[in-house]
This record gives C-alpha cells, sequence and structure tokens, in this order.
C-alpha cells in the first residue's frame, strides 16, 4: 500500500469495512473485529492508527502479529485467513490487516467460557447476532434503486440499524409488512441482522 492510498484510507474515518487501532488489548476484543468483517462485507483493519486518524505507529510488530494469529486460529471457528502488510510512513509502523468477505461464513467468536458467537458489523462497530442470513448473490442494482430500497439506504447511512416499527413510520406501511421487507432485503444481500439484544434490528451490509 502506497502512502497516497493509505491516507486515502483514513480520510474516510471508521466505517462497515474499515476500523482503526492504535494497539490490539487483546486477542478476544480483535477476534470479535476480525469475524464480523468475514460475516459481512469484509474489511481491513489498520494496526497503529489512533481514533481520530492520527498515525501513531505501533512498538512491536511481532506481538501485535501474535495477538492477531492467537485470534484468527484460535478464537475464530471455522479458522479464519487473513493477508497483512507492514508500511512505515514518516518511521512509524503500522500493520495493514485485510479480511475477505468469507465464503465459509459464519464464524464465530468463541470466548473464555466456551460460547460461541456470531459478530457482524453495524457501521464502525462489531456486534453480536444469533443467526446469519447467507445469501448466494449480492443484491441487484434494480433492487436497489427501487424507491423504497433507496429511502432505507439513506437512512441507515445516517443511522447505525432501523427496525420493523421504524421502517413502517418511515415508508407508511404496517409493521407486519415491514418486517417481511426488512427480512426478504436481508436474503437478498442488502442487510445485516443483528437481535442481540431485542428488538431485531437491520443495518446496511453494502460496502457505502
Amino acid at each position: 500500500m502506497t502512502r497516497d492510498q493509505l491516507d486515502n484510507l483514513i480520510i474516510q474515518g471508521e466505517h462497515t469495512r474499515l476500523e482503526f487501532k492504535r494497539q490490539l488489548s487483546s486477542p478476544g476484543r480483535i477476534a470479535r473485529t476480525l469475524a464480523a468483517f468475514a460475516n459481512t462485507s469484509g474489511g481491513i483493519l489498520l494496526i497503529g492508527v489512533a481514533d481520530n486518524g492520527k498515525i501513531v505507529g505501533v512498538s512491536s510488530e511481532f506481538r501485535e502479529i501474535e495477538k492477531i494469529e492467537q485470534a484468527t486460529d484460535q478464537l475464530i471457528e471455522p479458522a479464519l485467513a487473513i493477508s497483512y502488510e507492514t508500511i512505515a510512513p514518516d518511521g512509524r509502523m503500522l500493520l495493514i490487516i485485510s479480511v475477505g468477505e468469507s465464503i465459509e461464513k459464519p464464524h464465530y467468536v468463541v470466548d473464555e467460557a466456551g460460547k460461541r458467537t456470531i459478530y457482524v458489523r453495524a457501521k464502525d462497530k462489531s456486534v453480536p447476532t444469533s443467526k446469519l442470513i447467507i445469501t448466494p448473490d449480492m443484491a441487484t442494482s434494480e433492487l436497489i434503486k427501487s424507491p423504497m430500497a433507496r429511502t432505507l439506504i439513506q437512512y441507515l447511512r445516517k443511522n447505525e440499524h432501523i427496525t420493523a416499527d421504524k421502517f413502517a413510520k418511515l415508508i407508511n406501511i404496517s409493521d407486519y409488512r415491514a418486517g417481511k421487507l426488512l427480512r426478504q432485503l436481508a436474503e437478498r444481500g442488502l442487510l445485516i441482522l443483528i437481535d442481540k439484544p431485542r428488538p431485531v434490528r437491520y443495518a446496511l451490509k453494502l460496502a457505502e
């Protein structure tokens, strides 16, 4: 990755497919982010970058990679394949971790008690859900261009998630019909379902 490409990434700020970390606090916490990327639309983790986008660098590439490998090999099931590279702008070392949307999803994060949880991305957060809707194909352009979907996408670009009752009010239909439409849009790959904690919510899956 070139310095220009790095700067362009940082300017975007954190979002569905991008997260910054000054350094990795624990393998367990980073496993959530990596699994969420793999379960949603893939993503990039920049290690050595503060939340405000300032490049701070990491003190030890080895220690950070050790935590990443523990997360991908021991705390995520099935084990997750990632790629990484290092870059040293201004002499400060950064790690760039790339995760693709997985063909083996759902990937579960296993905690110290052995509990397995699915994580997905909603905006710039990795959140738990009890189920993952697997879609064979991405949403079609015709679906995305429909007035209903455009209204929904505009709302979700500004908000983290939406519930059926909120969507019903947004497009003036019944709660039942709204819930059915949201589920269908999740099945078509436009949305991701989040049901922990209740009520059931939906977030935008497609990269912004």
